[in-house]
């Protein structure tokens, strides 16, 4: 006589408790599909399935600039809720404000790329750029209204505080060339040394210039880091100079190729940055 019992047989129960994937996900979102497979005692093309049906997807973990501490998140929530309450106020004027930073500026900007290949076969080969690739640094300050300053410094230069303060005076002189009205400045730089040194703070004092604060490690609150250099940078990808002057021809371009929406965006950026940051309590808004 035939056995009618059911004998065991692998795959999904038939019924699969969905609710419980989706806690066992949300705790710990690392879990690979083979360990939930195991959990579950299911195939991974079943977990795929489900997990596709509560609306799970899989990423890959992004970088942020730095590991921030609790102290790293409460500064960033302190000085993005103090600048937009004076923005909400009106005591903060985004016409106010100058930005600036500095940036290295490669001679050869080699980047890989995906390529179509058959099975079997290797990608085309690039050679990485060596130990001390030849560089100069960008020093750039700007506003709502565009770029009013910016200057390369020869290879083996770097900033100082010294030269700080002497760009700073050029910047100056700049400001009542191509803004003659504006009234007022406040100047929104990083931490960087030649940027709070003692003498870097008598010179702007001596200009009567505003300092805003800016927290550390905080490059996504920085026009200039998430504007316009990350733009720069998109454009730099996969170019190639033989000379200083190649660079400088090369930047005279970008610069005149950006619309004055592209600068009015990096300011209006800022303040929903200030919101993002205090919403996600100091932490690294996702972009």
């Amino acid at each position: 006589m035939d056995d009618l019992e059911d004998e065991s047989r692998s795959g999904c129960p038939s019924h699969f408790d969905e609710d419980k994937l989706k806690n066992i996900v949300e705790e710990d979102p690392k879990l690979t599909v083979r360990e939930l497979a195991a959990t579950f005692n299911c195939s991974v093309g079943s977990i795929f399935n489900h997990l596709h049906a509560i609306g799970k997807v899989s990423k890959l973990g992004r970088w942020v600039p730095h590991r921030l501490s609790d102290k790293n998140k409460a500064d960033r929530v302190t000085v993005a809720t103090k600048l937009l309450d004076l923005y909400e106020k009106g005591e903060l004027k985004l016409d106010d404000i100058l930005t600036s930073d500095e940036k290295w500026v490669l001679y050869a900007n080699i980047v890989r790329h995906r390529e179509w290949v058959d099975k079997g076969s290797p990608a085309s080969a690039t050679a990485k750029p060596g130990l001390h690739p030849r560089k100069v640094m960008l020093c750039v300050w700007w506003d709502s209204e565009g770029i009013v300053h910016w200057e390369l410094l020869g290879i083996g230069m770097t900033i100082s505080a010294d030269v700080y303060c002497e760009q700073l005076d050029r910047v100056q002189e700049a400001l009542k060339e191509k803004r003659p009205h504006r009234e007022k400045v406040l100047i929104l730089h990083d931490n960087a040394t030649p940027h709070t040194a003692k003498k870097t703070k008598e010179k702007l004092a001596e200009l009567e210039w505003e300092v805003l604060p800016h927290p550390p490690y905080s490059p996504d609150l920085a026009p200039t880091d998430f504007k316009l250099f990350r733009s720069l940078q998109n454009h730099l990808n996969d170019n190639e100079f033989k000379s200083e002057e190649e660079i400088r021809t090369f930047l005279e371009e970008f610069i005149e190729s950006r619309s004055s929406g592209f600068f009015v965006r990096g300011f209006t950026d800022l303040v929903e940055r200030w919101k993002a940051v205090i919403e996600c309590e100091g932490e690294y808004p996702p972009d």
